[in-house]
């Protein structure tokens, strides 16, 4: 599978430049995913295509980030690592082909209702005021949002992208008081259940060894790696 174009397929910046070959990604700065550069062909001239990158997040009022996943362009970290950019969210692809049902009702819906925003973003809301930004990211493809909930309320949530024969899972997260539960792993079956896929995969950080044993559990596997390089 093509990871670098898997996952930024999934999760698509809804300001997209090309140059030289490579994808500048702007989405009001919500997540380096969505704000950075996807560089993985051959630019004719390596300095312009980097000063191109550095003037069009300047612009923005961002840092330059660059993607640098398994297809990135070669020699393209050593170069980033000599001009001093640093390297910034190390991050495992797992993938797999997870076949177990969910033990308990997992409502799915084709588009993020309000709770289920506000249950993701109180998890994962690093970037402030960014919530409608990052709803606007996800639903600039089609995907499904499943929720675990009690009371009406989402306890634990994910997002599925169906892609060709696979399933991309994004915004697995769970609120603090309801961990240790089983509700991820009730949101993750959920949607592998729901999409049919012949096999799915996700990203998470490398230190996050907790979230790697409960996907490993599922049959998920680390198939590779990107990080960040900022400066």
């Amino acid at each position: 599978m093509d990871f670098d174009l898997l996952v930024h397929n999934a999760w698509p910046a809804y300001e997209q430049r090309s140059h030289d070959g490579w994808v500048l990604r702007y989405a009001g700065g919500v997540t380096k995913r969505a704000n950075s550069v996807l560089a993985l062909d051959v630019p004719d001239d390596l300095d312009d295509a980097i000063a191109a990158a550095e003037a069009f997040y300047g612009e923005r009022g961002l840092r330059c980030v660059f993607s640098v996943g398994p297809g990135a362009t070669p020699g393209l970290d050593a170069e980033l690592e000599r001009r001093g950019y640093e390297v910034v969210d190390p991050t495992v692809i797992m993938a797999g082909t997870p076949v177990a049902e969910p033990d308990r009702e997992v409502r799915i819906e084709e588009r993020p209702w309000r709770a289920w925003l506000e249950a993701w973003w109180a998890v994962d809301g690093r970037y402030g005021s960014g919530v409608d930004e990052a709803e606007r990211i996800c639903t600039g493809v089609p995907a499904w949002y499943a929720a675990v909930e009690e009371d009406g309320v989402p306890l634990a949530v994910g997002r599925g992208v169906p892609q060709g024969d696979t399933l991309g899972i994004y915004c697995m997260a769970t609120m603090p008081e309801a961990r240790r539960r089983g509700l991820a792993r009730a949101a993750l079956r959920g949607l592998v259940r729901h999409a049919g896929a012949g096999s799915a995969y996700l990203v998470t950080t490398a230190g996050n060894e907790g979230a790697q044993a409960l996907y490993r559990s599922e049959g998920f596997e680390i198939a590779d790696r990107y990080h960040y390089r900022v400066r």
